[in-house]
Formats: C-alpha cells, sequence, structure tokens
C-alpha cells in the first residue's frame, strides 16, 4: 500500500530526495505520540499526492563552488 502511496507522490514531486526530506519534515511536525510512525507517513503521502504540502516546496539554491588553487609543483631534486 505505500508504495502505491510514494508513487502518486512522486507524481507531484519528482525528485526522489526533495520528496523523502519534504515528507520526514512533514512527519516530523504532524507526529502524534500516541500513534504509529507508519500511519503519519501514510497519510503525509497521501496529502502530498493530492497536493497539499506541493505549494511550499523548492530546490535549494545551488551555491557556486570555491575556486581551486593552481597546485605548485616542485622540480623534483
Amino acid at each position: 500500500m505505500r508504495s502505491e502511496l510514494v508513487y502518486s507522490a512522486g507524481l507531484r514531486i519528482e525528485n526522489r530526495f526533495l520528496l523523502a526530506t519534504t515528507v520526514m519534515r512533514a512527519v516530523r511536525k504532524l507526529h502524534v505520540s500516541s500513534t504509529r510512525t507508519e500511519d503519519t507517513a501514510n497519510r503525509v503521502f497521501s496529502d502530498v499526492a493530492e497536493g497539499r504540502y506541493v505549494q511550499h516546496v523548492s530546490l535549494p539554491e545551488i551555491k557556486p563552488l570555491p575556486a581551486i588553487e593552481p597546485l605548485l609543483i616542485a622540480p623534483a631534486a
């Protein structure tokens, strides 16, 4: 059953890593101690599939890598 939920949520958020991050954050915020974590995760996957959390999802801005200093090669003595 969860594989169907993951597949349907993956249609909304195509990047798997972004989907996993979104679901994990939502589960942490919505989980109630008296319920099973699996049930909360299933509910979040179904909510993502319905489009509830898709508006707030975006890829982070990519930072440029620092410049690499030229290698200093000393002649063999």
